[in-house]
C-alpha cells in the first residue's frame, strides 16, 4: 500500500541499501575469484554469494511490501553482518569496503526487521 506522507522515503532509503549491498557483493565476487590468494578466501566467497542473494530478494519483498518482508530482513541481517565479519578480515581495500556496506546493510535490514 502507497503512502505518500509516511514510510515511502524510508522504504526508497532502504531499498537503496539492500540493492548496493547486492551489486557490491556481486562485484566482490568477481575480484576475489582474481586474487592469487582465493584457496584463502573460500569462506568469504561463499557469503559474498549467500549476502548478494539473500540482499535480492529481500529488495524484492520490501519493495511489494510483502507481509515477510521484516522476516526475511532481519535474515538479511545476519547474513550481510557474517559477510562484513568475513570480509572485514581481509586488508584489501575491495574487502574493507565492502565490509563498510555489509555491516550498514545489516543494521538497517534489521532496524527495519524491528519496525523503526
Amino acid at each position: 500500500m502507497y503512502d505518500p506522507m509516511g514510510h515511502q522515503g524510508h522504504h526508497s532509503r532502504l531499498l537503496e541499501t539492500i540493492q548496493n549491498c547486492e551489486a557490491t557483493c556481486e562485484h566482490m565476487v568477481t575480484h576475489v575469484a582474481c586474487l592469487h590468494d582465493i584457496r584463502q578466501r573460500s569462506r568469504q566467497l561463499l557469503l559474498l554469494r549467500d549476502c548478494a542473494d539473500i540482499c535480492g530478494l529481500t529488495a524484492k519483498f520490501v519493495a511489494r511490501r510483502s507481509p515477510f518482508a521484516r522476516q526475511l530482513a532481519h535474515v538479511c541481517a545476519c547474513i550481510c553482518e557474517a559477510c562484513g565479519k568475513e570480509c572485514s578480515r581481509f586488508p584489501d581495500r575491495e574487502s574493507q569496503e565492502c565490509a563498510r556496506i555489509c555491516f550498514h546493510c545489516a543494521r538497517e535490514c534489521e532496524a527495519f526487521a524491528m519496525g523503526r
